[in-house]
Order: structure tokens, then sequence, then C-alpha cells
């Protein structure tokens, strides 16, 4: 039969053994486990390591549950009555399952992370036309589109703790197509610059309002679908590059071509229309078809239970299941003993309770509210500022490194093609494409890697950003069009199991609290660094191998720093 394991608070679960090929319950969903696959809980087996004990099994109502009871956070880095309400609500999202509602979510949340790379792709393939049309430099656009990403990760990502993640999160994907079919009709390039700034603000806001609200309502056991969600990323650059090759090469310029008039190069203004058309469709669908729930997390930490509870029961009836949480429960859970006096922040928190609900009130008490207490919770204790310093400085030292290679690829390809002497335009988009189709199992290869004991998300993420650098510095060698092509192929998968990984590291190491905030600061470094990028650019010739030496440095050295990660979040639970 089966044998138990206790769990951290004394409390006894079963363990059962379960066939290497088979089906197990886990809460309503069926899942197919086969010999190889690590998702499986490993507490399923009576020979379960130690180093998995942070997940065990329990019959509840005739069913076999898995329970996440280890924290990515250790005790005493967050407010220990949120932290006891974070994971009660944890469990009840844990009890309703991975149903249709994540399903959905994982579908409109994934638009988000479509459209933050598709763009980036997008102001990288029509950079050529651009620079051939308005004889102008081409990092030139690059500043522009990195300084509206800037904005954008900042002001977003600070305004989804203050006002929610729904509110950012209905908003980013039109601003963007709106401004992009704008800037299809410029006139010159400082007109083009402005309007690609202005969509980029609205692209900014999508992995750290996108990320947080999606783990939000994940069940901790199926939290790897945050790097699976990355495959988003190569469907965007995929298809920027698919239409890209039907279109460009038929209304552009030769790239020997010394005269580019407009009319001869319409190709870049038609990609914009197309690219930004498929930004409002989309979001239709976030704003018209589906029905976003704001976080039960983020409603909790505002002192907002009976919503909170509400939100839960939703998504349950969404999913066919019940749930039994009650605002009693939430309120109780993590109450301190009545002889302690409760904080000031306790108080404080009562207080809000009985203020204005009406939106308008809510907005202003937010603002009020943003006086640096968020970002001072990043910094709690020694080893959360150790976590969170390292992180920002990962994604700062990306920030450098991808758009100073990420951004002039469709530049590098046809440049080197032509100093090859065996380069066209078709060549140069048909590549891309080529590229694009080698970044689509990078994602799902993420999702499995970030699960593997002893390798998990800090060395997912250390050595395939290690191995981009390696790839890149490779591409140097290249004699021939085919061989950087080779060397792009590499690059483009192990750069895209490193978003995957670097997409699921960030929001789990911070408490829902302050995800948005903690997503954002991180963002913002990536975003800020990647503003010096087409400055290096200007000084640094493009058509010389410097800019790509450059980069692959940087990657190999934000590898080694991801290894200094002082938290391993696989198999644990986010607060």
């Amino acid at each position: 039969m089966g044998s138990s394991v206790q769990g951290p608070n004394n409390e006894v679960f079963s363990c059962f053994p379960v066939p290497s090929h088979g089906t197990s319950i886990l809460g309503s969903i069926q899942v197919d486990y086969g010999a190889t696959d690590t998702r499986r809980p490993p507490s399923y087996c009576p020979s379960m390591p130690a180093s998995d004990t942070s997940r065990a099994s329990t019959i509840v109502d005739g069913q076999l549950e898995t329970k996440i009871v280890e924290d990515v956070l250790p005790q005493g880095s967050v407010d220990p009555i949120y932290q006891a309400r974070t994971k009660l609500l944890n469990d009840a999202i844990q009890r309703i399952g991975m149903g249709r509602y994540q399903w959905h979510l994982f579908i409109v949340s994934g638009f988000g992370w479509l459209a933050d790379i598709l763009w980036i792709v997008v102001a990288g393939i029509i950079l050529a036309p651009v620079v051939q049309e308005f004889k102008v430099q081409g990092p030139f656009l690059s500043l522009a589109t990195n300084i509206g990403l800037l904005v954008g990760a900042m002001g977003w990502s600070a305004g989804s703790d203050v006002w929610g993640r729904k509110i950012s999160f209905n908003i980013t994907l039109a601003i963007v197509g709106v401004f992009a079919m704008i800037a299809a009709a410029s006139p010159n390039f400082t007109a083009l610059a402005i309007f690609a700034a202005l969509w980029s603000v609205g692209v900014g806001g999508n992995f750290p309002v996108d990320s947080a609200i999606f783990l939000e309502f994940l069940p901790a056991t199926h939290q790897y679908l945050l790097t699976v969600l990355a495959i988003w990323s190569a469907f965007g650059a995929l298809f920027a590059s698919l239409i890209a090759w039907a279109i460009l090469p038929n209304f552009s310029c030769e790239a020997t071509a010394t005269v580019c008039d407009r009319s001869e190069n319409m190709g870049w203004r038609y990609y914009l229309i197309l690219m930004g058309g498929l930004m409002l469709a989309l979001w239709i669908i976030r704003f018209f078809v589906f029905t976003l729930h704001e976080s039960p997390k983020y409603l909790m930490g505002r002192g907002r239970f009976e919503e909170s509870v509400a939100v839960v029961h939703a998504v349950a009836k969404y999913n066919g299941r019940e749930s039994g949480l009650t605002v009693e429960q939430l309120e109780a859970a993590g109450a301190r003993d009545s002889s302690e006096p409760a904080r000031r922040e306790d108080q404080e928190l009562l207080r809000q309770l009985e203020m204005d609900t009406s939106a308008l009130g809510a907005f202003r008490r937010g603002l009020k509210e943003y006086d640096g207490s968020l970002i001072r919770m990043l910094f709690a204790t020694p080893k959360l500022a150790f976590s969170t310093g390292l992180i920002i400085a990962v994604w700062a030292i990306i920030g450098l490194a991808v758009p100073l290679y990420n951004a002039f690829i469709p530049y590098y390809l046809s440049t080197r093609g032509a100093a090859y002497g065996d380069g066209s335009v078709y060549l140069t988009y048909r590549n891309n494409v080529i590229i694009g189709l080698v970044a689509l199992p990078a994602a799902p290869f993420g999702g499995w890697a970030v699960e593997l004991p002893r390798v998990g998300r800090k060395g997912t993420l250390s050595v395939f950003t290690i191995l981009s650098g390696v790839f890149l510095l490779l591409s140097t060698t290249a004699r021939t069009s085919n061989a950087l092509l080779g060397w792009n192929c590499g690059y483009s998968f192990t750069n895209n199991v490193m978003w995957a990984a670097l997409y699921t590291v960030t929001p789990e190491l911070f408490p829902t609290r302050v995800r948005g905030t903690g997503n954002g600061l991180a963002s913002s470094a990536n975003r800020i660094f990647g503003v010096m990028s087409p400055i290096i650019a200007l000084y640094a010739d493009l058509t010389t191998a410097v800019p790509i030496f450059v980069s692959g440095a940087l990657f190999v050295f934000a590898g080694i720093v991801a290894l200094l990660l002082p938290f391993e979040s696989r198999g644990k639970a986010s607060l």
C-alpha cells in the first residue's frame, strides 16, 4: 500500500507509489505522467528524496491532491500575517486546480509575451528600409523604442501594485496598436521615432503585469507554465518575420540602391499597419471576450478580503469546481495571540477598510500610499535584498546585451550578406524566418528544464545565458551567410530558453504585494541598459564585429551572476 510523509507543521500526508506510465489525479485535472516526466509530484512515491519534500499528497473527499508545503521565500522574509493569508489563498487555488480559467488566462497573457518580442523584432526589421528612405543613423530608432519601453516598464508595473493588475492588463495592447498604425503615416524619421516610443510605452507594460497576474492564478504545482508561456514570444518573433518576408522584399528598395523614394519603399508602412491591426485584434479578445478577475492575492494585500474570496469562488465556478474559502478564514489566517498589541500597519489596514471604496477614492489613496514603501519591502531582509539586487543586475546586464544584437539582426544579416557576396533582401527575411522557427521548441524545453532536480530555475537560466553568449561569439567566425545563419539559429534557441527561465524565476522571487513593483524594477533596469545599447552602437560601427563581441561577453557575465541567486523556486509556492 502507501507510506506517509510528515509535513513541516507535523501534519501527516499519505504517500502512494505511481507507476512509471499512467495517470493520476491532481485536484480535478487528470495528468498523464510519463517515465521521464519530472513534473510528477515525487511525494507520490515512497522513495521520495529529501530534496522534494516541498510536495505532499493527501486524500480529500476521495480525491488525491497535491499540496505544496514549502514557499519560495523563507519564514520572516515578509510579514507573517500576509504570508499566512497568501498560503491560504495558494491552498484554495491549488484545490480548485488547473482548469478552464487558467488555460484561457494562459492564452490572453500570452498575447503580452507575443507583443513584447514581436515589437523588438519589428523595430529591427523596419530598420534597414527606414535608414534607406530617411538617410539617418539606425540606432536612433532603437534608442526611441528603448526609451518608450523604459517608461512603460516603470509606469505600468508600479501602477499595477497601486490600482491593480486589471487596468494595466486591459489597456496596454490597445496603446501599442493605435500608435503603431499612426506611425505608418510618418512623414519623416522624427515622427516615426516619436510614435515608436509611444507604442513602446504600451509594450513595456506587458511582462511586469501579465506575468504577475498569470502567476497569481496558477496552482503552485503548475508554476512551470510560466516558463512555457514564453512560447508566445517565439510565436511573436516568427509571425513578425513571416509577415515581413511576405511584404518587405516586394515593396522595399534594394539594399544596393542609392536613391530610395517613399513610393518605392512602402513595405515597412504596410507592415506597421498589419502589426498594429493585430494588436488591436488581440486587445478586443482580451477586453470583450475574456473576463479578467482582479488578482485575489493583490486584493488580499490591499485588505479587500470579501472581493478576494469572491474572485476565488468565481474562478472555481468557471472551472466547474467549488471552493470552501470564506472571508472569516482569510481574516483569521495568521492572527496573533490576543495579548499581543496590533502593529501600526494592521491598524492602518483596518482604517483603510472604512475608507471610500469607489474607483476614484481607491486611485487617490493608492497614489498617496506609493511613497517608496513598496520598494523597501523588496529589501526587507539581507537575503531578500541580495536576491532582489542580483535579479535586477541580471536583467540589467541582459538589457544591454540583447538589444545590442537582437535589435540589429536583420541589419547584420543584410550587411554581412552583402559583404560575403551572397546576400539579398529576400534571403535576409527568409533567414529571419528560419531563426524564428528554431525558437519555437525553446519554451517547452525550458518548461521541462526548470523542473529538473539539481538544475531548476537557476541552473537553466545560468547555462542558457552563457550558451547565448558563446553562440554570439562563435558567429564572428562565419565567412558565409549560411554559416552566420547556423550560429544565429543556435543563439535563437538558447536565448529563448534563457528568456523562458528568466520570465519564470523573476516573479516567483517577489511577494504578491510588491510583485508588480519588483517586476517593474527588474524590467526598468533592463530598459535603462537597453537605452544604452543604441548609444554604444552609434559609436561602435555596426559593420564590424565589435558590438557582437560586447554582447556575447555580457551574456556570459550575466550567466555567471545568475548562479549567485540565493533562492531556488523549483517545487515551491510563490507568496
